[in-house]
């Protein structure tokens, strides 16, 4: 049978009530434990940690202690242990030093200890409980220790006790796929952020893992709130402040202001929408809101703007505020939703598209709710469109907005598709072909040849095409309602489609 390791039961010492306090316990085996009376060292078995028995209360002499480490050199014992707490000379440490021999002190009584060692020693299942007990009790006594909480490393504490106690480097790794039915999972509510692993693997490591995962993350839970617990609680004012009535505005912007939402400062929206490849009506995952809110609060608290995030329905609403005029507001809001749609599809999969819309930055509580409409707009006419999973950046000039806000409507795309419909059946490239055509030759006041030096084709080419057109379309392109009627939904299905 392997042989133990000294050095891991030293290790122990708090729970086993020892300490060494000369020689060096690395690399000696110890194959058991054994009671000696001080005088029968010279009988004691080779590779055991031998007790020196005293009577009760007494303390050896200097010399004795001399004398009792020879003999259990002589002895080739793997380490001696004296019962008390008493000062070691200088000789006694040189010997041990020069012999090789771990010399150990204890607190408990010599049949107490016998036991304990022996348990150490043997292993199995007793063992390993006692000793996962023992991490489980330091780490609740860490976690619970209130100048650790002031230091903001609570978990840090814990870790390090466990580790002690176990014997084993802990290590919370960062995985927001794991599930959180995994015994080692580290979960947020029920949004998993990571495993808990040790660098070794026995018995006591695995009873104790669990319950310490389980501890993260209550640990964890309480960090975020007290972190996060105000710009969550301001969320729902946002999403008040995007869709509200108008008359509305100013008393919810005296409400924002007083719960601590910087209103007047400038503010610039994303907007995010879920949608699956296959099966546009598929609902996401149910943690995906959840995790994708921590993170996004975890990526943005160390940043100089700021932050606050909302859900409305699936979709994930992005506010990062500062002063008016700061430079590239738009696009470090584009750098931070670009890593938050990363971190969606981690979880979802790939099967999962994540269209962002960004809005322009707005000042005051009015501009926040029109950086929103934007962001909605350009996210949802994206999706229409057939662009999902992209980053959709809204134009300052502010007619595509007015076009995507007219496509973003069920209804509206129905009209315009009905009146498109005979061109979408020649096949997607026909079809962009012929609404470009149009553009060119109704936005020149049906002129042949300015259409043709926009197209950079002949005026007969041009005729020939529009001619085609109207009899696809069945459509004469003389009245006015109908030219009216196809350049919209041209202009339109072609803004919604980013050509």
């Amino acid at each position: 049978m392997e042989q133990a390791r000294l050095a891991d039961i030293v290790a122990q010492g708090d729970r086993m009530g020892i300490r060494c306090v000369a020689g060096d316990p690395e690399g000696v085996g110890v194959s058991g434990v054994q009671i000696v009376a001080k005088d029968d060292l010279r009988q004691a078995s080779p590779g055991r940690l031998v007790i020196v028995a005293m009577p009760h209360g007494a303390v050896p002499r200097p010399y004795q202690v001399d004398i009792a480490i020879r003999h259990a050199i002589g002895a080739r014992c793997a380490g001696i242990v004296f019962a008390g707490d008493f000062p070691i000379a200088e000789t006694a440490r040189a010997l041990a030093e020069r012999g090789g021999l771990p010399v150990l002190m204890s607190a408990v009584t010599p049949s107490e200890l016998a036991v304990l060692l022996d348990r150490a020693i043997r292993g199995g299942a007793e063992e390993a409980l006692s000793r996962a007990e023992y991490a489980i009790a330091r780490a609740t006594e860490a976690a619970g220790d209130a100048s650790v909480d002031a230091s903001g490393r609570r978990m840090e504490a814990v870790l390090d006790e466990v580790g002690a106690a176990l014997g084993a480097r802990l290590t919370l790794v960062e995985d927001p796929g794991v599930p959180w039915s995994e015994p080692h999972a580290v979960c947020v509510g029920e949004v998993p952020v990571g495993r808990l692993v040790a660098d070794r693997d026995d018995a006591s490591v695995t009873v104790a893992l669990p319950v310490i995962a389980a501890m993260l993350s209550r640990i964890l839970q309480r960090q975020l709130q007290a972190r996060f617990g105000p710009v969550r609680s301001r969320a729902d004012l946002i999403i008040e402040l995007v869709f509200a009535e108008s008359s509305r505005i100013d008393r919810l912007a005296i409400e924002a202001t007083r719960a601590g939402l910087p209103v007047s400062l400038s503010h610039a929206v994303a907007w995010l929408i879920p949608t699956h490849r296959d099966d546009p009506e598929q609902r996401p995952p149910a943690v995906l809101a959840s995790s994708v809110e921590l993170h996004a609060l975890q990526l943005v608290d160390r940043r100089d703007e700021v932050w606050h995030l909302a859900t409305f329905h699936d979709d994930i609403v992005m506010v990062a505020s500062e002063e008016t005029g700061a430079a590239d507001h738009q696009r470090r809001l584009r750098d931070v939703m670009e890593a938050v749609a990363a971190h969606a599809r981690s979880v979802a999969g790939e099967e999962w598209a994540f269209t962002v819309g960004l809005g322009t930055p707005q000042s005051g509580a009015a501009g926040l709710r029109q950086s929103a409409t934007e962001a909605h707009i350009a996210a949802d006419a994206a999706v229409a469109g057939g662009r999902a999973g992209g980053i959709e950046v809204t134009d300052v000039t502010g007619l595509r907005r007015v076009l995507l806000d007219f496509y973003a409507s069920p209804l509206s795309r129905s009209l315009l598709d009905d009146i498109l419909a005979p061109l979408d059946a020649l096949g997607p490239e026909r079809a962009a072909i012929a609404m470009r055509t149009l553009v060119a030759y109704l936005g020149h006041r049906n002129s042949l040849a300015r259409a043709g030096e926009e197209l950079n084709l002949h005026a007969n080419a041009v005729n020939y095409r529009i001619r085609r057109i109207e009899q696809t379309l069945g459509l004469d392109l003389n009245q006015p309602d109908v030219r009216f009627s196809v350049e919209l939904a041209c202009r339109v299905r072609l803004a919604a489609s980013g050509r």
